[in-house]
């Protein structure tokens, strides 16, 4: 196979027309027919059905197109490292992450031992399914998610069937996030009762909205108020306005969010396991591998802050 191969079949893919595909690529629509026959019999299996109405993906077709894009996507990075749309030498380093504030923590001290020298980074953060994506399509290098007992056997079938590993870094019991005036505030340990009368605060899924790929443990459990919200300063400003909380790690930097939010243990059989996930596919870069050692200093670290109770490293 060569990449030109990956290049077109992309366009194909994209375009579900040989014609316009063909037109996109500057090339003539029988030289790529013929390429795309040859990549079929070259890999045993059908990647298209075409019909009177244009060119739709098989189902090997559709995973086909998965490696394609990943490929795809190396190469789009190494021509930005190498041909001088970025200066060489410079560290690339990317990560997605569920809403976690102290995975900001890591990613701030681990850029600050590179000032002054310059850098290339990037830091999202998305919805479950898209952090799993981004890490699948080679987008970036880490995704930081968690498990739980509830939502262990999902998350690991969703990792395994895109070549995903999940890597462990702690291990924690439920907390709530609420402000620091809460009427709660005062409490040793939070009931499920207790809470029944304040707003639960989840973060948005999008059309992948289950309850095995919300943010927070026990989404499951029938509430009488619920807000959903898109970013953490909104979830925040709604903990202060409405005296609504978060089921989450108990993991909190109050030097990005201040001293208004604070953790207060939840009474749950559940546990909350944070780890990062990559690529088998991926070789992780050096910068990569600081970052993790980083991030699990920060979540030792915020443990160790809570007084986080039946954690474990």
């Amino acid at each position: 196979m060569r990449l030109e191969d990956f290049q077109y079949f992309r366009a194909v893919a994209t375009e579900r027309s040989l014609n316009q595909a063909a037109s996109s690529l500057y090339i003539s629509q029988p030289s790529l027919s013929n390429a795309m026959a040859r990549l079929e019999e070259e890999l045993g299996v059908q990647l298209f059905i075409r019909s009177s109405r244009g060119i739709t993906l098989t189902s090997e077709g559709e995973e086909f197109l998965q490696y394609a894009n990943q490929i795809m996507e190396q190469v789009a990075l190494m021509e930005r490292r190498y041909n001088g749309q970025s200066r060489p030498g410079l560290p690339l380093f990317s990560v997605v992450t569920q809403h976690y504030a102290f995975v900001v923590d890591a990613f701030a001290r681990l850029l600050k031992h590179y000032q002054p020298s310059r850098y290339q980074a990037s830091l999202k953060e998305l919805r479950t399914y898209e952090v799993i994506e981004e890490v699948f399509q080679l987008r970036s290098e880490i995704g930081v998610i968690y498990r739980s007992k509830y939502n262990h056997r999902i998350i690991n079938r969703e990792l395994n069937d895109k070549h995903l590993s999940f890597h462990s870094l702690i291990k924690t019991r439920p907390y709530i996030f609420a402000y620091k005036n809460h009427p709660l505030a005062q409490k040793d340990r939070i009931t499920f009762e207790d809470l029944a009368p304040y707003p639960r605060l989840n973060f948005e899924q999008g059309k992948y909205n289950s309850f095995y790929f919300w943010e927070e443990v026990h989404s499951d459990l029938p509430v009488d108020q619920s807000i959903t919200v898109s970013d953490r300063a909104t979830i925040f400003n709604l903990m202060i306005g409405l005296n609504g909380y978060t089921i989450s790690s108990g993991i909190i930097n109050a030097d990005l969010n201040g001293e208004d939010i604070i953790a207060l243990p939840l009474e749950s059989p559940e546990e909350i396991e944070i780890g990062y996930i990559t690529n088998d596919l991926h070789q992780l870069n050096p910068l990569a591998q600081e970052f993790i050692q980083i991030l699990h200093t920060c979540l030792i670290e915020g443990i160790e802050k809570q007084g986080n109770w039946q954690a474990e490293s």
